[in-house]
């Protein structure tokens, strides 16, 4: 029995040693993990719970991906050059200086050049962007969003709201869709598309701040959206969209200290540039209402001394001699509170009303004139182009 066993120790010892020899040279010998011997009992397999992985398809709740598909072919990136003619250096007028190195050319020139966005709004060719943008431009090209560069003349501008409407020969453009800036609401996520800095078309995100910001000294007709999407130098002239791709604004100015984004943008809204672009391609130009006054805020101190209850109105602090207000009889120190049944609220309620008449129709006015309330009918002029200044 003893024998019996010490054979058996012994074999399986050489087995085990065999095996070990085996597994560590020759491991390919050994049946795979799982896989049963012949005619041994079936092995299971075990295998690792399933990694759930979402479609490429699926919705994506939290992005604006669709919107920027949708809006970004639309916006083009906008370079600009001109002339500028630099001081003579008086040096150049000394005798001595002349004798030694000759004359010299007089106003020597350079060019300067500038960049900015604009939004294709017609297949037509026809692109929206702001007049700062375009101002006194020699050159003007239009980097597509595929790359193409193309000229771009000036169709028409309006400093006065800051808008303009260039034109390209191309056909088949990716005209942006028109969305509504009237039914915006504070809080609503707006997208702005542009070009800062230069560095090529980017998107920032943001919401609508606030509505009808004005008197901020910018425009001379100013109904801003205000939003906190990052806005810089560069943007100017781009697309402010909403989270369908739909576009509510024109991007115009930031408020910052120091030149770079701080979060208050303002945007001209659709409603304002579609007015001026469809005028401009129609007609070259923007053609206003005007009376020729001069117009003074009505204060709280103001109303309380002309014994007014209601601070609402415009005092007419000018009146332009020969004008229209003048040949209808309006003075100095009279209040408009109404044009044509719509009450006047401030000043820039009054201009904007005025602004929207047509030249030559006769439009009724109320004024406040001491205690009592006289009605006149002013034929509206033609607002007078505004005096850019050139540097």
């Amino acid at each position: 029995m003893r024998k019996l066993w010490l054979v058996f120790s012994q074999t399986a010892t050489l087995c085990l040693a065999a095996l070990f020899v085996i597994s560590t040279l020759k491991p390919e010998w050994l049946p795979a993990k799982g896989v049963p011997f012949p005619g041994g009992p079936t092995a299971v397999l075990t295998v690792p719970a399933a990694i759930n992985e979402a479609p490429s398809s699926v919705p994506r709740p939290n992005s604006y991906n669709d919107a920027v598909r949708k809006a970004a072919p639309s916006v083009v990136n906008i370079f600009t050059s001109k002339e500028v003619r630099t001081p003579r250096n008086p040096l150049l007028n000394d005798p001595l200086f002349r004798r030694f190195f000759g004359e010299q050319p007089n106003d020597p020139t350079e060019r300067a050049s500038s960049l900015g966005s604009g939004v294709i709004v017609s297949p037509a060719g026809y692109i929206l962007t702001n007049s700062h943008v375009v101002e006194a431009a020699d050159e003007i090209e239009v980097l597509l969003a595929d790359g193409k560069k193309l000229v771009a003349k000036l169709v028409g501008s309006d400093p006065e709201s800051d808008l303009a409407v260039l034109r390209v020969e191309a056909t088949g453009l990716p005209a942006i869709t028109f969305g509504s800036s009237e039914n915006l609401r504070v809080g609503d996520v707006v997208l702005a598309i542009g070009n800062p800095f230069g560095v090529g078309q980017t998107v920032t995100s943001g919401i609508v701040s606030a509505l009808d910001r004005g008197q901020l000294g910018i425009n001379t007709f100013e109904n801003f959206i205000q939003t906190d999407a990052a806005i810089n130098p560069g943007n100017s002239g781009g697309a402010l969209i909403d989270a369908g791709g739909n576009l509510v604004g024109i991007n115009t100015a930031i408020f910052s200290r120091s030149g770079g984004s701080i979060g208050i943008g303002f945007a001209i809204p659709v409603s304002t540039g579609r007015q001026v672009m469809e005028q401009i391609i129609k007609t070259g130009t923007m053609t206003r209402g005007w009376i020729g006054v001069e117009v003074q805020e009505l204060t709280a101190a103001l109303a309380e001394s002309f014994k007014l209850k209601d601070p609402r109105g415009a005092l007419i602090a000018g009146v332009l001699r020969g004008g229209p207000a003048d040949k209808a009889g309006v003075k100095p120190g009279d209040i408009l509170i109404e044009i044509d049944g719509k009450q006047v609220i401030d000043t820039r309620n009054m201009l904007t009303l005025i602004a929207g008449l047509p030249p030559g129709a006769v439009a009724r006015m109320k004024f406040r004139r001491g205690p009592e309330e006289v009605e006149l009918g002013i034929t509206i002029g033609k607002r007078p182009k505004p005096q850019v200044e050139r540097q």
